[in-house]
């Protein structure tokens, strides 16, 4: 980096300040340790065998086993040596490449699959299915969230528009029949609950932060109460949406371990493949984009050059909000197929972490969406395989897993520097 520095002359110059980025390296040695004593104080002997193809696929693949223990002691061995790549790339003042914490997770998360496997079968594409699955309503959320900030608009009530778009898109789908009926209601209840958020944040000028959490207070109180006041009375005719079915696309669906996973899904999962694509290429590719991280970076300066900043703002939550109903419709019109009470289950926070680790992009809010999806899948998977894990501890695993991620692997990183700041003119 550089700065500012007095030079013998009395004048100013511009001096080169090398800066050692330890928590990188710092983070995957307490990683490399921890997974160290689990294997040495909790060993495990015996085969771990990993199923590759589904049952049903039309190009099959054979069973890969590893011996447990040895296995374990070689991905180890793997982790110690990256972990010293990345302490060599600090001592020599070298910002290390994102390739290598995305290789040491691969193989960290590999490693302890092999240790809970031991004498048990892993079935790879099933876990793939169910991680994506878990994942896709933390995607639109964490999309909303990229846009709401981006825009300078910190939008903490992620919760309350997946549960407002849940209840939307059951009692829609039920009365019609029709799921893309609940779908567009989805969307129209996070644009409720986005509008209320956008109108005392940027109108009256309250705290977004404290607006956000209110908002998801008093979603979580009306849909509960509209829950036993209406649904539970009227199950059969309100609570009993019409489910999206599975489209299988043929070809793409053969490909093994990654086709069933990919292309044997429901619309919700087809249509957040083009929302991430959109989002991801209209954010750095349109005027759109430009006009939205302008107002989000330097409101004034856009100001100057004609942008109306809250009204830019204003849009572009409610578009935030519709995007976090899609995630709410995923629960009522795929996961569940009904609507209870308080059914996110807090997901709308991991969201927003979500958000915060991937930096403000929408890929890397994408990718950290599909790790916590992983994450809450890896906990059923070790269920299954009845690993020495008190379930306390696995019911912890994803938010263990999001508090590591958004303070180990993000550090302090900026956010866009007018979010949560209001935009008053002149």
């Amino acid at each position: 980096m550089t700065a500012l520095a007095p030079a013998p002359d009395g004048t100013i110059q511009l001096a080169t300040v090398k800066v050692r980025h330890l928590k990188l390296p710092v983070t995957l040695a307490i990683a490399t340790v921890l997974l160290a004593l689990l294997f040495l104080f909790v060993p495990r002997n015996g085969i771990s065998t990993f199923r590759l193809s589904d049952p049903s696929s039309s190009i099959g693949l054979p069973n890969v086993s590893f011996p447990t223990a040895v296995t374990c002691w070689v991905l180890i061995g793997l982790l110690v040596l990256l972990t010293l790549w990345a302490f060599w790339d600090s001592a020599s003042y070298r910002r290390t490449g994102l390739w290598l914490p995305i290789v040491f997770s691969l193989l960290a998360v590999f490693a302890f699959l092999v240790w809970a496997a031991a004498g048990g079968l892993v079935p790879v594409t099933g876990l793939l299915f169910g991680a994506l699955s878990l994942s896709v309503p933390l995607i639109f959320g964490a999309l909303g969230g990229v846009i709401g900030e981006r825009v300078g608009v910190v939008n903490v009530a992620i919760e309350g528009q997946f549960l407002f778009g849940a209840f939307s898109a059951a009692l829609l789908a039920s009365i019609t029949h029709n799921p893309f009926v609940g779908l567009v209601g989805a969307m129209v209840g996070g644009v409720l609950v986005a509008f209320v958020l956008a109108a005392f944040s940027i109108k009256y000028l309250v705290d977004q932060v404290i607006v956000g959490v209110v908002l998801n207070v008093l979603v979580t109180g009306l849909t509960g109460f509209l829950y036993g006041a209406l649904l539970v009375p009227n199950e059969a005719d309100l609570n009993r949406p019409v489910r999206f079915t599975r489209w299988e696309i043929p070809l793409l669906s053969d490909i093994p371990i990654i086709g069933p996973v990919l292309f044997n899904q429901t619309f919700i999962v087809y249509l957040m493949y083009i929302t991430v694509a959109l989002v991801a290429w209209g954010l750095y590719r349109t005027r759109w984009g430009l006009r939205l991280r302008a107002v989000g970076e330097h409101p004034q300066a856009a100001d100057t050059v004609g942008i109306k900043v809250n009204t830019s703002r204003f849009w572009n939550v409610s578009l935030a909000g519709a995007i976090a109903g899609i995630g709410g419709a995923y629960f009522t019109l795929v996961s569940v197929g009904q609507f209870t009470k308080e059914m996110t289950a807090g997901l709308g926070f991991i969201a927003l972490a979500a958000v915060i680790f991937g930096r403000w992009d929408p890929i890397r809010a994408t990718l950290a969406a599909l790790l916590f999806g992983f994450a809450t899948n890896l906990q059923n998977l070790l269920t299954v395989l009845r690993t020495p894990i008190p379930s306390e501890f696995m019911l912890m695993l994803p938010y263990l897993v999001t508090i590591i991620a958004v303070a180990g692997f993000a550090g302090q990183i900026r956010g866009p520097a007018a979010a949560g700041k209001p935009y008053i003119k002149g």
